[in-house]
């Protein structure tokens, strides 16, 4: 019996969820979902047309004039049982999320899981408390302004985080009283179809969510170009959100858009050593580096650059590579055949650019149910020129770069010298020096001596082609509402 079987039983057929119930694609066509740790294939997935968009749509629309006055309180409760339900399953949904991306089901349980929860229990509470604003016009009138839901919206989220990241635009979206048609990546489908589940037994009205499995050019493309869609929300590839861009910006809907990022991390000589060090192995191969966040690009200090390249290699040798589901596993499979060639390619690239392979750069081969598995070693390279491929366009892979600076200045220069602006880290003990970096970095958030440490409540998102548009706290209430001024004369 297979690890999946163990998990949901002897089959699993995904479907669909419109206005309340699984439902299979019109078309009745599927495709095989596959565990890229084993190369077999977990289950099947609907391959979903605009027929189905129709389907959700209508659902959506039909359930908008009752969710938008649904109370807050009842908003609150319903999106605070969907985050207990998610914790309630945490072993099911860890072992599945593990299943679909090939990540240690151990960070599944530890971060991705429990990320999910506190989304919808975050802005379970967020609803409770968003207020309005008021400004007086002394003895002449009073402005106040009400928000008000879109309607219905698109909520589009990539493999990497596959729930996470989900729940992170869903959420905020029923909260404000909208309706959503949402559709995770292809490639990832289990836990947002688990989701589902979550959704019926919370009480979440037929149609507020509705979910939809299938590839981009298919489901994807008639979600955003569907007129009735009011706003999108997506995370994913720089290129995908320049498509979406073209097709949404004629019809005015409103964007937000997460994409890419060559993220810096920044190490200077006055670093605190062992945090820093401890912390960029995590930065780097944290979730196979497929992560949008993770720092790809290493800059270091030339006067500890030596120390720090020597230290850093011996313990990327350390991490363990293999078995997701073992619980001493660091790093396990990339998430799709496709991908893994993709990686290995651009590996090849690096070297044909000039770099040297400090450590790894090859494919792994791994024993028992994991021997087809797509396995690539921890990666890291030196010697590259600063304005190559490989130090300026994303590989999402266990891959990083190594560059030597000589002052702030430069570390600057380099930072800055990508296409991208999501995030940054800079490691110091100069208060004024971090202050100074934190201002000069064209970056969406920068992380001053720690990484990955997100406040809810703070905006997030990124500059130059890494996205257009913020996500979190009011920025994501705000963006799935419209403003409506109201002017009172005295």
């Amino acid at each position: 019996m297979s690890i999946f079987e163990k998990a949901f039983g002897p089959s699993m057929d995904i479907q669909n969820f419109i206005n309340g119930a699984f439902v299979a694609p019109v078309n009745k066509l599927k495709f095989d979902n596959i565990n890229p740790a084993t190369a077999s294939v977990i289950c099947t997935v609907p391959d979903s047309d605009e027929m189905d968009v129709e389907m959700a749509i209508d659902a959506a629309t039909a359930a908008f004039p009752s969710w938008q006055k649904t109370s807050n309180e009842e908003r609150f409760r319903i999106l605070h049982a969907i985050s207990t339900g998610i914790m309630d399953n945490l072993d099911k949904f860890a072992m599945a999320e593990s299943l679909d991306t090939g990540k240690p089901v151990s960070l599944a349980k530890t971060v991705d899981i429990p990320r999910s929860a506190q989304n919808f229990e975050f802005f379970a509470t967020a609803i409770m408390h968003f207020a309005s604003e008021s400004h007086e016009m002394q003895d002449v009138a009073i402005n106040y302004t009400l928000r008000k839901p879109l309607g219905v919206v698109a909520c589009i989220s990539p493999w990497n985080l596959p729930l996470y990241l989900f729940s992170w635009k869903i959420a905020p979206a029923l909260a404000a009283g909208n309706c959503v048609v949402a559709k995770p990546s292809e490639v990832t489908p289990l836990t947002a179809y688990l989701l589902g589940e979550i959704c019926q037994k919370a009480g979440l009205p037929n149609g507020v969510l509705n979910i939809l499995h299938g590839f981009g050019h298919k489901v994807g493309a008639a979600i955003i170009a569907h007129p009735k869609i009011k706003a999108i929300s997506f995370t994913g590839g720089t290129s995908t959100g320049k498509t979406i861009a073209s097709i949404a910006a004629p019809q005015f809907k409103k964007l937000s858009l997460e994409l890419g990022g060559k993220n810096p991390n920044i190490i200077f000589a006055d670093a605190e050593w062992d945090k820093a060090m401890e912390t960029t192995l995590l930065s780097s191969f944290r979730n196979q580096g497929q992560i949008c966040l993770c720092g790809s690009r290493i800059l270091i200090e030339s006067s500890i650059y030596e120390k720090f390249k020597e230290e850093f290699v011996a313990k990327v040798a350390n991490l363990k590579v293999g078995n997701p589901m073992d619980g001493t596993t660091n790093v396990g499979a990339v998430v799709s055949k496709n991908h893994y060639h993709k990686i290995l390619d651009c590996i090849e690239l690096a070297k044909s650019e000039g770099g040297k392979i400090l450590i790894g750069g090859h494919p792994l081969k791994m024993d028992g149910d994991c021997e087809q598995g797509y396995f690539i070693a921890p990666t890291v390279i030196e010697g590259l020129p600063q304005n190559c491929k490989t130090n300026t366009e994303e590989i999402f892979g266990p891959v990083v770069t190594l560059q030597p600076f000589e002052n702030e200045a430069e570390a600057i220069s380099i930072a800055n010298g990508t296409n991208y602006g999501l995030s940054a880290t800079v490691w110091t003990s100069d208060l004024k020096k971090a202050h100074r970096m934190a201002n000069n970095l064209e970056a969406g958030i920068v992380w001053i001596n720690t990484w990955m440490l997100r406040d809810l409540r703070t905006p997030f998102g990124g500059v130059k082609q890494s996205g257009v548009g913020r996500e979190g706290g009011w920025e994501a209430m705000r963006f799935f509402t419209d403003a409506k001024n109201v002017v009172i004369k005295y």
